[in-house]
């Protein structure tokens, strides 16, 4: 092999989960991410499995996912979701008897769903568990992330970004019976400094835009195509240009051929309201059912049928290009540097399947590809990568993001900047909340910890992105002000009056995260 490739795939969302509303809207993110991507790739990598491939790519599974994922109530509530589409299938396959193109496309659905439901099923309903099957045969790397995704960089407070990462491998731990080797920083937001925290939590690498190391001091020797070490010894590891345009580029990117499934038109929008109404996210309100008849056709507002077959072709013709890409790149590399160039392509999880409809079958194409018809590329982890390659240069990489303009803009801007004090005290009376209680009593214990679960829950980065892009700010905005408040309303117990029992069970049962969680991070 003259080279390596790393597929490393983000799966987060943030936590929703409201069990005091029989159905709720928001957390319909959650459902649509397990039947258009999540159980997708496990149905893709129960393949490569039974076919006797030695696979590997790599996970990160966020906290905040993981948790909702074991759930039982959003389990149940997953089911009905779920049951709910079968049902919608069936109706269409009813409606659509006398138009064949529509009527076998409803079968396909029918077909679809119910094989996601016996693959959900089969892994009793634990998906964070059918991921570690796969790391445990070694076929699979996964990674974390901070606890509730917070923009690290923009925290400004040391102890709250140490409660950040130790409570997210504390978690990692408990869903995966190891300490993770590798984190996905949020936003891949970097600053210097960041690797100190790294290193407490005995983590040995993190992912970075390319610029991020481009910019690095010294410059890098390999440019992208190797690590650097940070001056105490983590691993810096960027992302690919290339192989990012191809997949993520407006223009050039492959998810828009126009063979592919058109996102927006679905039958949740397009049929009689009464008759999809039993099976929206959340009553009342219009919304996606994931039934979609339509492909991206062009830039216009008439859609022409989808035709799985040929979409399936697609995908399997950008494999390929993706594919030749990286092999022409790697004969490139390897005539100019002294050792085998590594290319990282990092993507989020969500966006094979759920807004690229095709994009499980082109991973699964590209693996294939990959695996049976060449011997230029090895596909491997960065774990793998510092195994082999233990000696790398050392350098400080440089503050960045892959956001807008490559730093915090997203995060930080007239839209959302006014979280940011209120963040700041709220951190400051957590450190000193857990400096002064010192030996608290059990009823104490509990405020504490949830003190500090309804700050990382306030500080997720998830919220001012919300905000700034305008999809569900009035949400975004009462999450942040409800954690905020409860942070509050808990400082004052702990320091003026006394712990109301009975309201902290209530907020206990609303934000049942982290239960091992550890007040004293924050000392």
């Amino acid at each position: 092999m003259q080279g390596y490739l790393s597929i490393v795939l983000h799966a987060h969302l943030p936590y929703v989960r409201h069990p005091e509303y029989e159905r709720f809207l928001e957390e319909s993110w959650l459902f649509e991410a397990i039947t258009e991507s999540y159980l997708p790739l496990l149905q893709e990598m129960d393949g490569w499995l039974a076919d006797g491939m030695r696979t590997r790519m790599t996970l990160a599974c966020s906290p905040t996912l993981c948790t909702m994922l074991r759930d039982p109530l959003l389990q149940d509530r997953y089911m009905r979701y779920l049951e709910g589409l079968i049902d919608l299938a069936e109706k269409e396959i009813n409606r659509t008897h006398w138009d064949r193109p529509f009527h076998e496309l409803a079968w396909y659905y029918h077909w679809k769903l119910s094989g996601l439901r016996t693959t959900y099923f089969s892994y009793g309903r634990d998906i964070v568990g059918a991921f570690r099957k796969f790391q445990e045969q070694g076929r699979l790397e996964i990674i974390t992330c901070a606890a509730t995704h917070g923009l690290l960089p923009l925290l400004n407070h040391e102890a709250s970004v140490r409660a950040q990462i130790h409570t997210a491998c504390d978690h990692y731990e408990e869903s995966f019976g190891c300490r993770p080797r590798g984190i996905w920083l949020p936003e891949c937001a970097y600053v210097a400094g960041l690797e100190k925290h790294l290193q407490d939590a005995n983590l040995r690498w993190f992912i970075m835009d390319t610029h991020g190391l481009i910019q690095a001091r010294p410059r890098p020797r390999y440019g992208v195509f190797a690590p650097v070490f940070t001056r105490n010894g983590i691993g810096a590891f960027a992302r690919d240009l290339e192989s990012a345009r191809q997949v993520w580029s407006r223009d050039e990117g492959y998810p828009g051929d126009p063979r592919y499934r058109d996102f927006y038109r679905d039958v949740g929008h397009d049929l009689e309201f009464e008759y999809v109404k039993p099976h929206l996210p959340a009553p009342d309100v219009r919304g996606f059912t994931g039934i979609k008849y339509h492909r991206i056709t062009g830039q216009t507002a008439t859609k022409e049928l989808y035709d799985r077959h040929a979409a399936s072709d697609a995908a399997a013709e950008h494999a390929r290009h993706f594919l030749d890409a990286r092999i022409a790149q790697v004969h490139y590399l390897s005539t100019i540097l002294d050792r085998p160039p590594m290319l990282i392509a990092p993507y989020d999880a969500e966006l094979f399947g759920h807004w690229w409809y095709e994009g499980p079958q082109f991973l699964n194409f590209l693996m294939r590809k990959a695996y049976h018809d060449q011997d230029v590329i090895e596909m491997i982890t960065p774990s793998d990568y510092l195994e082999r390659h233990p000696t790398n240069q050392i350098a400080t990489p440089s503050t960045s993001s892959w956001g807008e303009e490559g730093y915090f803009k997203l995060w930080l801007n007239e839209k959302n900047n006014w979280i940011y004090p209120h963040l700041q005290a709220a951190q400051e009376r957590m450190t000193q909340l857990a400096r002064t209680h010192s030996d608290p009593n059990l009823l104490q214990t509990r405020a504490l910890n949830q003190a500090g679960r309804e700050l990382l829950l306030a500080q997720a980065s998830d919220w001012p992105f919300i905000m700034r892009t305008g999809t569900s700010p009035g949400y975004a905005k009462r999450r942040v002000k409800e954690h905020l408040l409860r942070f509050i309303a808990l400082h004052e117990m702990l320091t003026a009056t006394r712990v109301d029992e009975e309201w902290l069970a209530g907020v206990e049962s609303k934000d049942a995260i982290f239960p091992q969680i550890d007040y004293r991070r924050w000392a």
